[in-house]
């Protein structure tokens, strides 16, 4: 049935969303195109297509999305047409990607480029990811699975993640996947166990590795899977077959100092590695020390994620030794670790490397004033295309702030910036905002919530981002900016109300950890002038050693 509603007469009539109008479908061409040809995080990694050839991909893309999403509909009408838009909006997008990963095509002179056929675009990637949760036994899996035994069949890609296979399901597979040995780069067997015990769990992961064996992949993932050391090693005949992976997720997987250790052994080589993601594991130092060495023998690595994995000092230094190798890394994600002081110093010389890193992710690590200002101090010399900076809960005090802020002015290409849940007060806040006050045209989110902050810092940091073109977002909640200053704040951003986010957190009488009330009046106001006036001339820069 369609969408019904009311007019403001009374009178019933129905919405439909499908079929799209033509000029809906122009207007979703022209932005397609848009994405293929000009600079985003997808254009970086895999290089971007001139507009000529980007506008001629975009409107086959269209085409064969609207195929595909018109022919389920008429198969399956449902109503208004909203699912049928999802399916249309997704197809565009995987195709885009696809597009990107191929790169440019080079013409010969008088040859007409391929069209794209449906075959060709849709039916490279086989994926039963979409739609609930579900256990697939052997005779849902001889349905699901049809697709993949067709003759002559494209697949590059398989996607069973979000599908819980029992050892029936796996049986059915296992031929299915040995026939495909030969043109399969991409796998993704992340959460396809869920729900099984431990035993049928591991028979299932045991007959999927045997059957993939061999295959040439560029990417491997196998997260949420909970595997340990024993869901590792059952993995082995696969994982001992791969020279060439581009791409590994181990995300979620409960990968322990033992698994750590299988999967440095079993990964033959690591040389043409790209992306790495380990990330909420419990891993340790121990582990830290196994997977520093497979970082070490990845020179190519551009993404490194090790997030959430229980790792202290010895492992964080460890990794960070390692790390100096990658001198390609693009994009390091270390946070909710405990490296402190020690491996943060690490860290920051191994930075010094990554001149083409654009993403650092560095949160709750521990580093304090120390660790923060030798990794500002580094980041200021290197990585000159730095967009993301994230150091949030890092016990960094007002100390620190001269080092941050020379180093946070000479990153004019930065989009995001978090300093949440340290210790700068009103004048490390006022530091920061002085180094942001010229130029950082694409500067977009900006958290330094939860500082001890007050009505003079909260002050200095709304005037000097108010009027920063891209700006979306500023978060200075959890602070103890007086109801005057709040006031005050809302009243510079009285232009950009959407821009400024929630203040509920704020509380006007906190009290910081030296005891001191926030309290409002004329003695802070006049403490605040006296602060803001020191520090109005402020100049940033990197101090001597």
């Amino acid at each position: 049935m369609d969408t019904t509603t009311r007019d403001p007469e009374g009178q019933a009539f129905s919405i439909k969303l499908w079929p799209p109008s033509e000029s809906t479908r122009l207007l979703l061409v022209e932005r397609m195109a848009n994405n293929l040809s000009t600079p985003s995080i997808f254009t970086r990694k895999y290089g971007s297509l001139s507009t000529e050839e980007a506008g001629e991909n975009a409107k086959q893309i269209e085409e064969v999305a609207f195929s595909a999403a018109n022919q389920h509909y008429e198969k399956e009408p449902d109503g208004d047409g909203g699912s049928v838009v999802q399916l249309y909006a997704k197809e565009c997008s995987k195709l885009i990607l696809e597009i990107l990963k191929r790169g440019p095509i080079t013409k010969v002179d008088g040859e007409e480029p391929a069209s794209m056929t449906s075959c060709e675009a849709c039916e490279t990637v086989f994926d039963i990811s979409k739609g609930q949760r579900a256990f697939v036994e052997a005779e849902e899996a001889k349905k699901l699975l049809r697709p993949l035994k067709e003759p002559g069949n494209s697949y590059t890609k398989i996607s069973f993640s979000n599908r819980s296979f029992g050892l029936g399901a796996a049986r059915v597979a296992e031929p299915i996947l040995a026939s495909l040995k030969d043109q399969l780069k991409e796998v993704d067997l992340s959460d396809f166990i869920a729900g099984r015990s431990e035993g049928e769990a591991l028979e299932v992961m045991t007959i999927f590795s045997e059957a993939l064996e061999g295959c040439v992949l560029r990417s491997l993932d196998l997260s949420n899977n909970a595997l340990g050391e024993k869901g590792i090693r059952a993995f082995g005949a696969l994982l001992k077959s791969q020279g060439s992976l581009e791409e590994l997720y181990l995300m979620n997987d409960g990968i322990s100092k033992q698994a750590a250790r299988a999967v440095c052994e079993l990964i033959p080589s690591t040389e043409k590695l790209r992306v790495l993601q380990f990330h909420n594991n419990m891993t340790g130092d121990e582990g830290a020390l196994a997977i520093s060495v497979v970082v070490k023998r990845s020179p190519l690595l551009e993404d490194f994620r090790c997030s959430s994995t229980r790792i202290g000092s010895e492992g964080g230094v460890a990794l960070s030794e390692a790390l100096q190798t990658c001198t390609n890394l693009k994009k390091l994600d270390l946070r909710d670790n405990m490296f402190g002081v020690e491996a943060g110093v690490a860290l920051s010389k191994s930075l010094a490397k990554h001149g083409d890193l654009t993403e650092a992710y560095l949160s709750y690590l521990n580093l304090e004033d120390e660790g923060a200002v030798a990794i500002a101090n580094v980041l200021k010399e290197s990585a000159p295309s730095l967009e993301v900076l994230e150091m949030a809960g890092n016990d960094i005090t007002a100390e620190a702030a001269p080092a941050l802020a020379a180093c946070i002015a000479a990153k004019q290409l930065i989009t995001n910036l978090n300093l949440a849940e340290n210790e700068l007060r009103d004048e490390g806040a006022i530091q920061i905002s002085k180094a942001l006050e010229d130029g950082h045209a694409r500067l977009k989110e900006v958290d330094l919530s939860s500082n001890f902050m007050r009505r003079a810092g909260a002050r200095c940091l709304a005037r000097a981002l108010v009027h920063k073109p891209g700006l979306k977002w500023l978060n200075i909640n959890g602070n103890f900016i007086s109801d005057e200053g709040i006031d005050e704040v809302k009243s510079i951003f009285n232009e950009f109300p959407n821009v400024l986010g929630s203040l509920d957190e704020n509380d006007p009488e906190g009290e910081d950890d030296n005891g001191n009330e926030s309290g409002e009046g004329e003695d802070e106001e006049g403490d605040e002038l006296e602060l803001e006036s020191k520090l109005k001339n402020l100049e940033v820069h990197q101090e001597e050693d």
